[in-house]
């Protein structure tokens, strides 16, 4: 059973490849620069070169693939929002889509899924309404980019290939994503609220993230939009109070919006507007969360 994980080397992809393997998985990561993953790589997962917009050297992987999970794309807070960097974050997406739906064009068996990645910015600013899978996107660049994400691979379906598209809330893990920068106040005693707190947060446990996905996949009869966060989202003002509580550390220090603005420019809407987002379609397809609450999540990351 082989699963083809473009952008397999950052955290989301690094949990998958675990969890895939110890389940019998045959994975393969598409990266730029192989040779550089190999040692980073869990056991067994085999990285393999591509140029990010086309099949070229490896799509012959994609016949008889179980999956392809497309996690590849720019970092969304990886710097501020320069007209430079939205348009490569843009371009990673598109480009990377154009590429998988090259092999699996190509394949003469077609692999049984696509995977497609998201995330709940797609829904844009929602303020406190509660928002599921049937919620219209937003106008700002985080939906649009989403937007273009997920049409990347849309071509796949009409080759008769299956496609679920993950729209993904915030990933706890100590070893990447958002949750180190969000901990390091409440480690020097400065924790609190961002803004008027009142924003919320739309998180999940990695370990949830990653069961997710691997319920996608072995799932034929799941397919369209999922929403991938826990059915409990936290308004900003509640999530540091549970970190706070998490890590025995006060959460009475609040960030200013305006100081949000003047050190990150427009990239600051992502963390003073938010989605209230619940995964209304998995619940009803009967996948359990392990880590439903925010404060028990937490505990259990900071234990890791």
């Amino acid at each position: 059973m082989r699963v083809i994980i473009p952008g397999g080397s950052g955290l989301i992809g690094a949990a998958l490849s675990t969890e895939l393997i110890k389940n019998g998985y045959e994975v393969f990561i598409l990266s730029r620069q192989p040779d550089r993953q190999k040692e980073k790589l869990p056991e067994g997962v085999r990285a393999v070169g591509w140029d990010g917009k086309s099949a070229a050297g490896w799509g012959s992987l994609a016949d008889g693939a179980k999956a392809i999970v497309n996690l590849a794309g720019e970092n969304l807070a990886a710097g501020r929002w320069t007209e430079a960097r939205k348009q490569a974050i843009r371009d990673s997406r598109v480009h990377a889509g154009q590429a998988i739906v090259q092999a699996v064009d190509g394949a003469g068996q077609k692999p049984e899924v696509v995977i497609q990645a998201s995330g709940v910015g797609y829904y844009g600013p929602r303020q406190d309404e509660l928002v599921d899978e049937s919620g219209a996107p937003g106008a700002d660049f985080s939906s649009r980019v989403c937007i273009e994400w997920e049409n990347a691979t849309a071509r796949v379906e009409g080759l008769g290939v299956r496609r679920a598209i993950i729209r993904m809330g915030v990933s706890l893990s100590l070893h990447g994503g958002a949750l180190p920068r969000m901990l390091l106040p409440f480690r020097l005693f400065v924790g609190g609220k961002i803004g008027s707190g009142r924003q919320y947060l739309s998180w999940i446990h990695l370990a949830d993230t990653v069961a997710g996905i691997r319920f996608l996949i072995e799932n034929p009869a799941l397919a369209g939009i999922f929403n991938l966060t826990s059915p409990y989202p936290a308004t900003n003002a509640e999530f540091s109070r549970a970190i706070g509580r998490a890590m025995h550390r006060p959460a009475l220090m609040p960030v200013p919006a305006f100081a949000m603005r003047l050190v990150f420019g427009e990239l600051s809407s992502v963390l003073l507007e938010g989605q209230r987002v619940i995964p209304a379609r998995l619940n009803e397809a009967g996948f359990k969360f392990q880590y439903p609450q925010a404060e028990a999540a937490l505990r259990d990351v900071l234990r890791g």
